[in-house]
């Protein structure tokens, strides 16, 4: 599935990722809001989880801080979605990586079946969906439920069917520097380059994580119009 970026979206691209430090972040979000239907911004704290690596070392979302962190939950053994959502992910990696962003920016993918997700099917998964592994991560769940608790609590719900298939949809999320989440992009029908702008003012802001109060509960209200408006879309 190649993605990338759009001719339209390719003009813009390099004049507005030059410019976008210049802005604040509020502006940004403004923005990508007014052209982007698929995405909600809402700085979120995101739960500890029981993860670990493919060799089994425990690993914490905080050893990816100072980092913005592109992030999505997969199985291996999905036929559809994930796929096509992971090649997804494999196309914006290519292009940030293309740019200044690269040591800037993490990759991490969390497996929501660790019943099935074994270290050697997990290994083999970026060769078949083209991810780079020098700044990709894939963890693993430490518990048999962890994964899909983290994706739950992030309001995205990998339901086992009870044949070796979760029922769930795709969502991408970006974390700031700090670890916070601020980006929700729903489906595989959103604008890469909005994402990768973001990404780039994430990135490039000092001041993404100065909350002067505990950060604001998840407020189904936005994301569930947002949520709405990505499901209207698919038909």
């Amino acid at each position: 599935m190649k993605l990338g970026l759009s001719l339209v979206a390719a003009g813009t691209f390099a004049a507005a990722l030059s410019t976008a430090t210049a802005h604040s972040l509020d502006e940004v979000e403004e923005n990508l809001m007014a052209s982007e239907r698929f995405v909600a911004f809402e700085p979120v704290a995101v739960p500890s989880a029981a993860l670990q690596t493919i060799d089994g070392e425990p690993i914490g979302m905080d050893t990816f801080h100072g980092k913005v962190v592109v992030l999505n939950f997969v199985y291996t053994n999905c036929p559809d979605i994930c796929p096509l959502h992971s090649e997804m992910i494999a196309e914006l990696q290519k292009d940030i990586n293309a740019t200044p962003m690269k040591d800037l920016v993490a990759f991490v993918s969390i497996s929501t079946d660790p019943e099935n997700d074994t270290p050697d099917t997990m290994r083999a998964y970026p060769g078949h969906h083209g991810l780079d592994t020098t700044n990709w991560r894939f963890l693993a769940s430490a518990t048999p439920a962890a994964g899909r608790d983290l994706a739950a609590a992030l309001q995205q719900k990998f339901t086992p069917d009870g044949e070796g298939y979760q029922q769930h949809i795709a969502v991408t999320y970006v974390l700031d520097r700090e670890g916070m989440l601020r980006a929700r992009y729903f489906g595989l029908r959103f604008e890469p380059a909005s994402l990768i702008l973001y990404v780039n003012a994430l990135a490039n802001d000092e001041d993404a994580h100065d909350f002067t109060a505990e950060p604001p509960p998840v407020t189904a209200k936005s994301i569930g119009q947002r949520f709405r408006d990505w499901i209207g879309g698919l038909f």
